[in-house]
């Protein structure tokens, strides 16, 4: 069930094209994955969903009816760019926040304090924000984004500045808010984040949507027929024919390391590749090489590229 969607949203301003009929579909209870180059129209859409601006062109669709001007009070947004007052305490603040988002001040403090103890900062309360170093504040603002318990949550680089051990915390934190129902919108550069959370994604490259779809199918997509081999024996003395049928990409002196990488231009079965190394070494493990969400987004960035020019 699609919770929420954009419809061939377009946004220009003056002579920069910064969307051209972007539509995404975003399933209930999942986490989507918005990516792209720096400058692909990213933060464009993110900012039309939060109503800080508006399209050109195109609807917005929550829960299969369109948005509306109060449809912000079930969005929780956590920009890239920070935007808590150094100056303000930070229980007041965050409570101050969460008020905004509809919550009155009784049940914004209850959640407040309960998240507070949850990422055991109950001691800043009385802390000004200019007095906690970066990766806390992101905490502070963390909290602020899901305290109002928002059916749909925009997280834009949210590990910007946290250690490991916090960044692990807050990955914990997402998918217990997905379980708990809320369906999420992940902006980010971090593509091994992308596979570690992401259900599908949508890749945006200079205003156009050039990837869309589950993030299984476009691995497998993307996939060039390269495989690892494990063995036992001495391939040298098939290596030359190989070569010569197959392209090996790891370096001629590795063969000793007895792991070959070979890609298949050919698209020969998997049967026949093992049917040319069979006789010469005993074959320990073979596998096919997915490649990771990084080398699908060089690839997908890089062949959009390429077609422009053509």
């Amino acid at each position: 069930m699609e919770f929420f969607e954009t419809r061939k949203v377009t946004k220009t301003f003056a002579t920069v094209r910064a969307l051209t009929d972007i539509s995404i579909s975003v399933k209930k209870q999942s986490i989507f994955g918005l990516l792209g180059p720096n400058g692909a129209g990213k933060t464009t859409l993110i900012r039309i969903i939060n109503q800080i601006t508006a399209p050109d062109s195109g609807e917005l669709f929550l829960n299969g009816r369109p948005m509306k001007s109060s449809d912000v009070s079930l969005i929780g947004y956590l920009p890239e760019e920070r935007g808590l007052y150094q100056k303000m305490k930070i229980g007041e603040q965050a409570v101050y926040l969460t008020q905004l988002k509809g919550l009155n001040r009784h049940d914004a403090l209850s959640n407040i304090k309960k998240w507070f103890v949850k990422f055991e900062i109950m001691d800043w309360w009385n802390k000004r924000i200019e007095e906690l170093s970066k990766g806390m504040q992101q905490k502070v603002q963390f909290i602020t984004t899901v305290a109002h318990n928002p059916q749909l949550l925009i997280f834009d680089e949210p590990f910007s500045g946290f250690d490991p051990i916090n960044a692990n915390l807050l990955k914990e934190e997402i998918l217990k808010l997905r379980e708990k129902g809320a369906t999420i919108l992940f902006s980010t550069h971090n593509m091994a984040s992308v596979e570690e959370l992401c259900d599908h994604i949508a890749l945006i490259n200079k205003s156009v949507k050039i990837v869309d779809g589950p993030i299984n199918e476009i691995r497998e997509k993307y996939k060039s027929n390269i495989f690892e081999i494990i063995y036992k024996g001495d391939i040298s003395l098939i290596y030359n024919n190989l070569n010569n049928r197959y392209k090996i990409l790891n370096l001629t002196e590795d063969i000793s390391s007895n792991r070959i990488i070979i890609q298949n231009p050919e698209k020969d079965t998997d049967n026949q590749l093992l049917q040319e190394i069979i006789p010469a070494v005993k074959v320990l493990s073979f596998r096919e090489i997915i490649p990771g969400m990084n080398d699908v987004f060089i690839k997908a960035v890089q062949d959009d590229k390429q077609s422009n020019i053509i």
